[in-house]
């Protein structure tokens, strides 16, 4: 054994090979996007989940946040299943989806957002006292 460590070069004690792994659980991810959805006027999650998360409700799985990570790229994959109140423009809602979720995971990851996939599933209904909110508002 001391024959080994004759032979070896000493800066590979000084200097070991040190590997430094970061996982990031998938519900971070999903309270991320919940956080970042909460704050966008005119759209919801599926089965009202964003009022059980943010209120601290326990919740085994989000409806609704789909979360992929690529170890290799350092990146990762969102898909969201929203619901969008009547009267808001839906390309110009995705967009902002789209580009707040890539911000605040960027920002709060350190990882590469490499798609963002919004699906709205349904319209959320607006009563008769509630003014409609959009691109439409007033052009009646």
């Amino acid at each position: 054994m001391y024959d080994q460590l004759k032979n070896m070069d000493a800066r590979e004690l000084e200097l070991p090979e040190t590997v430094f792994i970061r996982d990031i659980d998938t519900r971070v991810f999903q309270a991320i996007a919940l956080q970042c959805l909460a704050k966008i006027e005119g759209i919801g999650l599926l089965e009202g989940n964003l009022f059980d998360s943010l209120l601290g409700r326990e919740v085994e799985r989000v409806k609704g946040i789909h979360v992929e990570q690529d170890q290799k790229n350092h990146s990762v994959e969102v898909k969201v299943e929203i619901n969008i109140k009547y009267g808001f423009n839906i390309p110009s809602k995705a967009e902002e989806v789209q580009e707040k979720l890539v911000e605040e995971i960027s920002k709060l990851t350190g990882l590469h957002v490499s798609s963002v996939h919004v699906i709205f599933k349904d319209l959320i209904a607006v009563s008769a006292e509630q003014p409609v909110q959009g691109e439409f508002e007033g052009a009646f």
